[in-house]
């Protein structure tokens, strides 16, 4: 067959393949199954039939509806189809010449980073499927497309992408524990006799409640104040310390077990909370962008998202004009390994030789 019949062949499977990342989008930071129920309507749970399920086609001949209640489909779900049927033509034009396995290898990559790029924008989270699923499926395919890693040579190509896994986890890992030591505490000015709750899954601040899965990385991590008029369900305190971390609470010379303690109450005007300079997650995605790029591959993504987050933050500041309280990561290190999954034989001149 002609070249660009598989050019069309890739980008229209690519539109299917990202349906599917769409279902994955949605259901995986919610605990849900990606295989039942079939694909329905979340606001009117309408069964959708496959003649409706068309790849771009669908969502534009519905104008972004639900054919059954009319609600409307985020257009996300389009962008997602798009991005991926053009991410699967990219990597055919770019290595389908080459060898038509390492640009599947390449597609089932680049699914993977758009996956988790719009799970972490709006969850904060990139789920165990794709970090560890994409560093066990990078280091198999390292034996069957050698040419992942520019060799022939199957052992060769296994040893590099173990390597890959090995640096770009170690890596981000010396990252996050070197940033939790210099900045680790977050001091929270609040208004004079501001009132926060303590329940049982979150931390109510005036304007803000943060999930404790947000604040307890470590079992070291506490959450310090100095209280007044505390309030227990059965007793109350005056002014003391309080020190919250998943093991006890302190109030004072008190000590409590927090499952024992479903609900607190303090005034206060500060509040220290522990914070991360990175999450576990972003470490366990690396180890896969290592998996299939390699241990330069893993350096340059990890430098150049640095580059690319820090000029999306100071750009975020300059048109809001305050600080962005949380910025995902795993984005930047997506669209540092795009960049060096097609640019890599002009980037390696910027690093050292194997």
């Amino acid at each position: 067959m002609p070249f660009h019949f598989w050019s069309a062949i890739f980008f229209v499977f690519g539109c299917v393949v990202g349906s599917f990342l769409n279902v994955c989008i949605h259901r995986m930071p919610r605990d849900l199954s990606i295989v039942s129920p079939p694909s329905h309507c979340p606001h009117c749970q309408y069964a959708i039939p496959f003649y409706l399920n068309l790849p771009l086609v669908t969502w534009l001949m519905l104008r972004g509806q639900c054919r059954n209640c009319r609600a409307p489909i985020s257009i996300r779900y389009f962008l997602v189809e798009l991005l991926t049927g053009l991410a699967f033509l990219a990597c055919w034009l770019q290595f389908g010449a080459v060898q038509p396995g390492l640009a599947l290898a390449y597609s089932l990559f680049l699914a993977g980073l758009i996956t988790a790029t719009f799970i972490d924008l709006k969850h904060y989270i990139i789920p165990d499927e794709i970090t560890y699923g994409g560093a066990v499926a990078g280091f198999a395919l390292s034996l069957f497309v050698p040419a992942l890693h520019d060799t022939a040579n199957a052992g060769e190509s296994l040893a590099r992408s173990l390597l890959g896994i090995c640096l770009g986890a170690g890596v981000v890992y010396g990252v996050l524990r070197l940033g939790k030591l210099l900045f680790g505490r977050q001091r929270v000015k609040l208004p004079a006799e501001a009132r926060i709750i303590f329940t049982e899954s979150a931390l109510h601040l005036p304007g803000e409640i943060i999930p404790y899965g947000e604040i307890f990385y470590r079992p070291s991590d506490t959450i310090i104040l100095q209280g007044r008029q505390i309030e227990l369900i059965d007793r109350c305190y005056g002014e003391a310390e309080i020190r919250l971390s998943t093991a006890s609470l302190q109030i004072g010379n008190d000590r409590f077990v927090p499952e024992n303690v479903p609900h607190l109450e303090a005034l206060c005007s500060e509040v220290i909370l522990p914070r991360e300079a990175m999450g576990l997650g972003d470490v366990k995605f690396m180890a896969a962008i290592g998996a299939f790029l390699g241990w330069q591959g893993a350096v340059f993504s990890l430098m150049a998202s640095s580059v690319i987050g820090a000029g999306v933050g100071i750009s975020l500041i300059l048109l809001r004009h305050r600080a962005t309280s949380k910025m995902p990561y795993g984005p930047y290190l997506a669209v540092a390994a795009v960049l060096w999954l097609f640019a890599r034989h002009h980037l390696a001149t910027l690093l050292p030789e194997r």
